[in-house]
């Protein structure tokens, strides 16, 4: 072992590393994260899905505890996920139990007997999520500052799944209160596979501090295998199923899809067919998923379905295959899905894509093609995350009592999560209740307690917002939740539920206590999410253009079905786009047509932008934006050319205003800043810009 990294080691560590783990040697990103971390800084470590990341961040962490004799809880370990969490703590209990240190997890479903033997005994390294720190910081029941006193670092895993969501707002929030509480900065590392902007990543989560920081990401061997790539147009679920039966026989298959509803469906066409099959998402029990991934863990000749849940690194043992339906909506997706697979010596990363319709073909090229250049989405901070701002406010008031209204922003020290209309927020707080002062301060009002104060005011540190379920119930068995929808539509016959790959009829409704009590069934269910995600994302959707000009992605394999779809659809779309400009043409419905290939969150910037062009109420996707039928060709130039100069004005597009009642807290916002934080949140005003800098062409 010549590791220089691996020599600064605590030589216990060093022992085990080489004894326990079998270990010949540091992997690069662990041995670059080891000088840096025992120094105190703050690091961001970058590294494929199983690359090692969670030991690069523990081992000199512990390293670090026993050379400055840390005590009491003084690493959190953060991730987005429970199961995550769960899936973690042996891991991480056995690394801090070579050195005799002590490792618990606290979250939602841990009992309160073991939360008061962790409030005695304090272990040295806490598993938790943000909710449950906050949830720390306002309970009667835990004394905080003592609780985490020792606290002297903290280690966020998947950084990326917090940073570009209103998550990351709250988690950053409640780490610049921790350090107030504790007067002192604490350590940052996050861990994350590859993103596109991973310094600015680091700058998110310093939170505003000017620390020394790195970004840790060793360059891949070169000689490292390129992966198998496969695109295959099978046309349907159904013929999908027959695929994933017929391939790869004896092999571990994790098939991902991105909706629950396909998870359901599609777990039990697999299954039909006599294939071993599991289903995971987030709409089943905490039971029902442990016992489908450690079954899938397992076994060898299975399929699991997914939905993200099993995205983020949770261990379901070794894979032989990947499988998407359809394609991931970003880069950084299919990069996590990707590096499922490969890990065993040996063995090659690899996805098979089964696209079940010509638009999903087109799309899972266009990504492919992004991937093929070595594009990464960056990752952006959701802007003015104002809801954020005064869900904070209320829950330093609910922690401290009584927030003084003088520099009041400074329990938040330099998080730049305040803009120029906090103080409006505040006075909007005070005057409507949710806020009552007295001396000089602030305390949580009568229409707080009412709106958030639910269950202990668990509304208010819950920062995510997720439709009504019910709790789906065989006898006292917890199988999962379904949403409202799925019980009131009208039906004929008996009403059954798709849930877990299985088929459940209702036998009663509990509708005040939100429980569904079912019993099994041969008769075929039906499952049903509400889940509406944004569009491409203007490179992607610039990707698919590409492919319809002629480029294939380097490094994937099309099946002679795949081929023949896209050739078709280059044949039947060849109008639709033009190489070196934008097309404007008649559709088939004789509407005016603007091919813009800019992405949903672009092409809704510019029907605000050109209102007096564009049909209003039109359902805005990734790739054309619909204009007025009786508008001619020089109507279209001219009005393109007034949106340029910009004498249009730059306005955002109108929201719903169910879609504000949508947004958590919006309640303890003034509705003005409440839809102008939405709107900023759907538009992409530089993506509106490139396509007002290019060509269109106008085919009359």
């Amino acid at each position: 072992m010549t590791s220089s990294g691996f020599d600064q080691l605590n030589p216990v560590l060093q022992h085990h590393v080489v004894n326990s783990l079998g270990w010949n040697g540091l992997r690069p990103l662990q041995d670059e994260a080891v000088a840096p971390i025992t120094a105190g800084s703050d690091a961001i470590l970058l590294a494929p899905t199983a690359g090692g990341k969670t030991e690069a961040a523990i081992f000199p962490l512990l390293t670090r505890m026993e050379s400055e004799r840390w005590t009491g809880i003084s690493v959190l370990y953060i991730c987005p996920l429970k199961a995550l969490l769960n899936n973690l703590q042996p891991r991480i209990a056995g690394y801090s139990d070579w050195v005799g240190r002590q490792t618990e997890t606290w979250h939602g479903d841990i009992s309160s007997s073991v939360r008061t033997q962790i409030k005695r005994e304090r272990p040295d390294i806490l598993l938790t999520t943000p909710e449950s720190l906050e949830s720390m910081l306002v309970s009667e029941s835990v004394a905080a500052a003592d609780l985490l006193d020792g606290l002297q670092a903290v280690v966020v895993d998947e950084v990326h799944a917090f940073a570009g969501d209103d998550r990351g707002w709250h988690l950053l929030a409640v780490l610049a209160r921790i350090e107030t509480l504790l007067g002192r900065p604490l350590q940052r590392i996050g861990m994350s596979a590859t993103v596109g902007n991973p310094a600015e990543l680091l700058g998110w989560l310093q939170g505003g501090h000017k620390r020394q920081g790195q970004v840790l990401a060793p360059s891949v061997d070169v000689a490292t295998k390129r992966p198998d790539i496969t695109v295959d147009a099978v046309g349907s679920s159904e013929n999908a199923a027959k695929v994933i039966a017929a391939l790869h026989a004896g092999e571990k298959r994790l098939v991902f899809v991105d909706s629950r509803r396909l998870a359901e469906e599609l777990g039990k066409q697999v299954r039909d067919r006599g294939i071993t099959t599991f289903v995971s998402h987030s709409s089943l029990s905490v039971a029902e998923r442990r016992e489908s991934e450690q079954a899938f863990a397992e076994a060898r000749d299975c399929v699991i379905v997914a939905t993200s849940t099993l995205e983020l690194g949770i261990d379901v043992g070794d894979l032989d295959r990947v499988i998407q339906i359809n394609s991931p909506r970003t880069v950084s997706s299919f990069l996590q899905r990707l590096g499922r697979t490969g890990r065993r010596a040996g063995s090659t990363r690899n996805c098979l894509f089964l696209c079940l319709t010509d638009q999903s073909t087109l799309e899972a090229l266009g990504m492919l093609q992004c991937w093929s250049q070595g594009w990464v989405e960056p990752v952006v901070a959701t802007p003015e995350p104002r809801h954020i701002a005064a869900q904070q406010i209320l829950a330093a008031a609910l922690q401290t009592r009584r927030l003084p209204l003088a520099d009041w922003r400074t329990a938040w020290g330099s998080l730049p999560l305040f803009d120029s209309t906090s103080q409006q927020i505040l006075d909007h707080m005070l005057s409507n209740g949710f806020l009552e002062q007295d001396a000089g301060s602030a305390f949580i009002g009568i229409e707080a307690e009412k709106v958030f104060g639910r269950r202990h005011f668990m509304e208010l540190l819950a920062v995510f917002t997720a439709a009504p379920e019910f709790t789906v119930l065989a006898g006292r068995q917890e199988i999962g939740f379904v949403e409202t929808a799925v019980l009131t539509d009208e039906v004929e016959g008996p009403r059954v539920l798709l849930l877990g790959g299985r088929s459940w009829k209702v036998t009663h409704i509990d509708w005040k206590r939100r429980h569904v009590y079912v019993e099994a069934t041969d008769i075929q269910g039906r499952a049903k999410w509400s889940s509406v995600p944004d569009g491409a994302s203007i490179e992607i959707a610039r990707g698919i253009r590409d492919v319809l000009l002629g480029a294939d992605p380097a490094g994937v394999t099309l099946t002679g079905r795949a081929r023949a779809t896209l050739e078709s659809l280059r044949d039947v779309r060849r109008s639709h786009v033009s190489d070196g400009a934008l097309v404007i043409e008649r559709d088939e419905r004789d509407d005016w047509r603007w091919w813009t290939w800019a992405g949903a969150r672009a092409n809704r910037t510019l029907a605000a932008w050109a209102s007096n062009l564009v049909v209003p109420r039109q359902r805005i996707g990734a790739e054309s934006v619909r204009l007025h039928r009786d508008l001619s060709v020089a109507d279209i130039r001219d009005g393109l050319a007034e949106v340029r100069s910009g004498s249009t004005g730059r306005p955002l597009p109108a929201v719903d205003t169910a879609a504000v009642r949508g947004l958590k807290f919006s309640a303890a916002l003034p509705e003005s800043l409440a839809r102008r934080t939405l709107a900023t949140r759907i538009v992409n005003v530089a993506g509106a810009e490139i396509v007002l800098g290019e060509q269109s062409v106008v085919h009359g």
